[in-house]
C-alpha cells in the first residue's frame, strides 16, 4: 500500500513540473525568439515517475518590421497546445489525488477493523 502512495506522490511532483513549464511557456509566449519547453516523464525502476524538461528548438514564425525592414523570429509557443497541457496536468493531479484518498480510506478501514 505504501508503494501506491509513493508512486502517486512522485506523479504529483511530475504534474507540478508540467504545470511550471506550461506557465513559463505561457508567460513568455510574446517574447521574441523564446523557445518552448516541455516535460518528458520517465518511469523509475522502483515505481513512480520522474519529470524531465527539454527545450524545443523548432523555429517560431518570422515577421518583418514594416518600419525598419528587419526580420525577427517570434516565439514557438502555441497557446492552444499550452491549454491542452494545462488540462493534462489538472487531470493528472485529480487522478493521483484519488489514489491517495483511496489509500487513506483503505488504511482507515484496516485500522478500524484491528481496533
Amino acid at each position: 500500500m505504501a508503494d501506491a502512495f509513493r508512486i502517486a506522490q512522485s506523479a504529483l511532483g511530475a504534474m507540478a513540473t508540467k504545470l511550471d513549464v506550461t506557465a513559463n511557456n505561457v508567460a513568455n509566449a510574446q517574447t521574441d525568439g523564446f523557445k518552448r519547453s516541455r516535460t518528458v516523464n520517465r518511469t523509475l525502476s522502483g515505481g513512480g515517475v520522474e519529470a524531465g524538461v527539454e527545450q524545443l528548438d523548432s523555429p517560431g514564425p518570422l515577421v518583418t518590421d514594416a518600419e525598419t525592414g528587419q526580420t525577427r523570429e517570434l516565439s514557438n509557443v502555441d497557446l492552444a497546445q499550452e491549454m491542452v497541457s494545462l488540462i493534462e496536468a489538472e487531470r493528472g493531479f485529480e487522478a493521483n489525488l484519488k489514489v491517495i484518498r483511496a489509500e487513506d480510506e483503505m488504511l482507515g478501514t484496516i485500522i478500524d477493523t484491528l481496533v
